[in-house]
């Protein structure tokens, strides 16, 4: 009897073992490698890259397209026939503002925080030059985000899957998020190493690390002079980075210009989407835009418009925010857009370009802030410009312009930015340049007239978010409409 109780209790013994020893196994055994819980930064990046980037540029889908139909009509380098309400008359739909922002937060944002994450020296894979790239890409999302909206949630975030997650995060100030962004992109910067690990999964670069170092220096040159009116010491900061270009190299030459290159369908440029495999033409190219390159005698207007096809060759365009069953009476006799350099499958979406690096410096070096010459810089900035599009300024141009001023800077931008309607919207609400013609008397316009300042939160933030959302307005300066003003605003 005694051996068969000892028999029973080792058969226990082992029993329990077994048990304890297939529970430490148990995670192991039963994880799905087709379905894993990390994810490596290589299979991350080039999703993140593309949603983001087509978010901004112009996305192929309805009520995504915060650049193409509304920035572009609001700077007036578009203008609608049908469909006024998308945007040209200073409308926008709560599906705009829903969507826009969660294509930037949850395709963007989330998979740009888990390449940090999943690339820090703290992780089981550490690799530098995916944390920078990670870094200065979050950085550039939120700069969008808190450009178009004002105070947006930014330290809390993108908390959701922390150890002590976040789900209601709350809000920063516009001040506050740049002061992080500048400080990440110099960190990035920082993380970023050409000698260091290499990359795979690049779309926009194709993992040249210099190029990567090249963009963030210049976004975060760009953030300086945007707020080196509001900050002390931005200014010095410019001059830090351009008296050290081997510590901070900028974007240099129209060769390096940041910018997304498409491929054929489906990862083809969203204009090409919409304006030629979707075959819509409601948009044409505004009357302010076409007027202003006449005046100038600027051959950029034949890179950026084609005539209408009743027009008998003649490039002209309409107002904005003119009533549907007016501004039909244009179609066919108001220009285009060039589908041959901004909708073909390949045609890039612009990030930052030269030229524009060269007039965020021109604008800085004439209001003192870096000691450099504000008129060379700014004739580089026009050369670069035409130079972009393969053209040769007119001898004359740039002396017919007159002496600088601020307003001769920023409509020059205004020109060149072609295409990048939410930067040339940051810049005219920032700068109230270039001067907007008044309204056509026959065009109705929303907002009480006013061209938008921002966007109003969406309806989920209220519903979801509604404490911290209704701080925001504190935060803004001011109530959740489409006229308050930005904190850069000069």
């Amino acid at each position: 009897m005694r051996n068969k109780n000892l028999s029973i209790r080792t058969a226990v013994v082992l029993l329990v073992g077994l048990t304890f020893s297939c529970t430490d196994d148990f995670e192991e055994m039963n994880r799905n490698p087709n379905s894993p819980v990390v994810v490596d930064a290589q299979y991350l990046l080039p999703e993140a890259l593309q949603t983001s980037i087509d978010n901004y540029w112009g996305n192929k889908a309805r009520n995504q397209r915060l650049n193409f139909d509304h920035a572009m009509s609001w700077v007036q380098y578009l203008t609608r026939n049908i469909y006024e309400n998308e945007g040209d008359n200073y409308n926008v739909q709560p599906s705009v503002n829903i969507t826009n922002w969660e294509k930037f937060y949850s395709s963007g944002l989330i998979n740009f925080q888990k390449i940090i994450e999943g690339s820090s020296p703290e992780s089981s894979k550490p690799h530098s030059n995916y944390e920078g790239i990670g870094l200065g890409m979050r950085a550039w999302v939120f700069s969008l985000l808190t450009d178009v909206w004002g105070a947006i949630p930014y330290s809390q975030a993108l908390s959701g899957t922390a150890d002590e997650p976040i789900f209601a995060p709350a809000y920063d100030s516009q001040e506050k998020v740049y002061e992080g962004l500048i400080a990440d992109l110099a960190l990035a910067n920082e993380k970023l190493d050409p000698a260091g690990p290499a990359i795979k999964g690049d779309i926009l670069f194709n993992g040249n690390i210099m190029m990567w170092k090249k963009l963030f220096n210049s976004l975060r040159f760009k953030l300086l002079n945007r707020q080196a009116h509001k900050v002390p010491g931005s200014g010095a900061e410019m001059q830090a980075m351009l008296d050290d270009p081997a510590t901070y190299p900028m974007i240099d030459s129209n060769d390096e210009i940041a910018q997304l290159k498409y491929g054929s369908v489906p990862s083809n440029n969203p204009w090409n989407d919409i304006l030629i495999q979707q075959g819509r033409t409601d948009w044409n190219i505004s009357s302010t835009l076409v007027d202003k390159l006449k005046e100038l005698g600027d051959p950029r207007l034949e890179v950026y418009a084609i005539p209408g096809n009743l027009a008998g060759g003649v490039i002209s365009g309409h107002p904005n925010g003119l009533p549907g069953e007016i501004a039909t009476t244009y179609l066919g006799y108001s220009a285009t857009i060039n589908p041959a350099v901004f909708a073909t499958t390949s045609s890039p979406a612009v990030l930052m370009s030269y030229a524009e690096l060269l007039f965020v410096k021109a604008e800085a070096a004439f209001d003192g802030d870096i000691a450099e010459d504000a008129q060379a810089l700014f004739e580089q900035a026009i050369s670069a410009s035409f130079e972009q599009y393969g053209l040769d300024v007119p001898p004359t141009y740039i002396a017919d312009l007159g002496p600088l001023t601020k307003e001769i800077i920023m409509t020059q931008k205004w020109i060149a930015l072609f295409g990048q309607g939410i930067e040339a919207w940051t810049e005219l609400r920032r700068t109230g340049y270039p001067v907007l013609p008044p309204h056509d008397p026959r065009a109705f316009f929303q907002n009480d007239g006013v061209l938008p300042t921002r966007l109003v939160y969406p309806s989920t933030e209220y519903s979801l978010n509604a404490d911290n959302v209704a701080q925001a307005e504190t935060l803004n300066g001011g109530p959740d409409n489409m006229k308050t003003t930005m904190w850069w605003v000069e």
